[in-house]
């Protein structure tokens, strides 16, 4: 049989230990390798970007990033490891077993129960994606983006703007752009006043957002135009956003230039 390669995820250097003590005395009926361990969910998935594994055993608790969002975004990923939930807290048990985790060990761990958790690992589903957007309930920090075979994690407070194009989401900061395919309407529902709605198909950071302008409308402004000419916007006119730390003006929709006044 083939060694499981594993990774050991918990915020506390001790916890991590014992938990390679206990994968070591499993060895000997369920071969393993201990990859790497990590104190976080942003660790964790930079050890995942790096290679395959087979396991992650995952505290829940955590800084920076816990379990649960971790899972979140494991679960996006095209072939995830599979992921067995290791905490002290038994209030997580249902939540976890509704994110299609394979077990879910209580602390302290028995060297049995782990064994048995390892036995009957099996991948994260697909669906697991949509349960744990259901089970959780507190925003994520961190967006999962796919690029060329990777995730790559975009912290939420660094978005300036969400902007719908076709399927597909442009998520922009002050360094560049990227692609999410997530609804812009459930980001703007999970991400609540952080973002606001300028335009049916734009959301900008309402920290980013440095006032309004009114600029000439340009031939595709054909929409833009009537609005204006029907609010008293001035003819040729149109409200556009401006954001800090980019170029970029967005577009102001007339059902929305009531923001205008507010800011």
């Amino acid at each position: 049989m083939t060694a499981a390669k594993i990774l050991i995820v918990d915020d506390e250097a001790p916890a991590r230990k014992r938990l390679s003590n206990l994968l070591d005395e499993c060895r000997e009926q369920f071969p393993l390798t201990i990859v790497d361990e990590a104190a976080n969910g942003l660790e964790a998935v930079e050890v995942v970007n790096k290679g395959r594994l087979d396991i992650v055993l995952c505290d829940i608790r955590m800084p920076a990033m816990d379990g649960i969002e971790f899972a979140r975004h494991l679960s996006r990923m095209q072939a995830p490891p599979k992921l067995i939930f290791t905490t002290a807290f038994d209030q997580y048990a249902l939540q976890a077993f509704e994110l299609n985790a394979v077990d879910y060990l209580l602390k302290p761990i028995r060297q049995e129960r782990l064994l048995a958790a390892l036995q009957k690992a099996r991948p994260v589903l697909p669906p697991a994606a949509i349960a744990i957007a259901e089970a959780t309930q507190h925003k994520r920090r961190h967006l999962s983006i796919h690029e060329r075979g990777r995730v790559v994690l975009v912290p939420i407070d660094d978005v300036l703007f969400f902007k719908a194009e076709l399927k597909y989401l442009t998520v922009r900061t002050a360094q560049r752009e990227y692609l999410l395919e997530e609804s812009l309407t459930k980001i703007e529902e999970e991400f609540g006043g952080m973002f606001t709605r300028i335009h049916r198909n734009a959301i900008v950071a309402t920290q980013a957002i440095t006032g309004f302008e009114r600029v000439a409308l340009g031939a595709e402004d054909g929409e833009e135009a009537a609005d204006a000419a029907e609010t008293g916007g001035g003819a040729g006119l149109r409200w556009v956003c401006v954001i800090k730390g980019v170029n970029e003006k967005l577009p102001v929709s007339r059902r929305q230039q009531h923001i205008i006044r507010e800011f």
